[in-house]
């Protein structure tokens, strides 16, 4: 059975009409061609599909079309400011924040998540709010090291 849903999604308002069950990953990646959002796991567990949905990070791997009438859904996609990327996108390139990169998108608004809440994290912080999003490939060092320098430039910006 189909639905129509009104969301906003990256900032843009849309109507979609989508099956209830669809599962909100499947309708980024495969209805609407949002293809940034990866799957992981399919079961909630790696964070490799993260999203901000009302400006908290989910798994979108778990969540049905239906329930997202009226919702604010972030992606990957949606991350930019404008043309400029992100302090998070650009700290995670400066510092060799990823490696294969399947991870990135989910520690990136999982990161973006953490920062707009707390704006001065401790390293146990970041490792503790990333604890939900795997990495097979890094030892975490350097994606820690990014959200820290993310975090400065977000700092500065607010101070200047």
């Amino acid at each position: 059975m189909k639905k129509t849903i009104h969301v906003t999604l990256n900032g843009r308002p849309t109507n979609l009409e989508v099956p209830a069950h669809r599962l909100l990953l499947d309708l980024l990646r495969d209805e609407i061609g949002l293809t940034g959002t990866k799957e992981g796991c399919g079961t909630g567990d790696c964070g490799a599909c993260t999203v901000l949905l009302d400006g908290k990070p989910v798994n979108s791997c778990l969540i049905f079309s239906g329930e997202l009438d009226g919702a604010d859904i972030v992606t990957i996609e949606g991350l930019k400011i404008g043309p400029e990327l992100h302090p998070v996108q650009k700290a995670f390139i400066q510092d060799g924040g990823a490696q294969c990169g399947y991870c990135t998108p989910g520690m990136l608004m999982m990161a973006k998540s953490l920062l707009d809440e707390n704006p001065d994290p401790s390293d146990e912080e970041i490792r503790f709010a990333l604890s939900g999003n795997l990495c097979r490939c890094t030892g975490y060092a350097k994606i820690v090291q990014a959200v820290q320098d993310a975090a400065a430039e977000l700092r500065a910006k607010r101070a200047g």
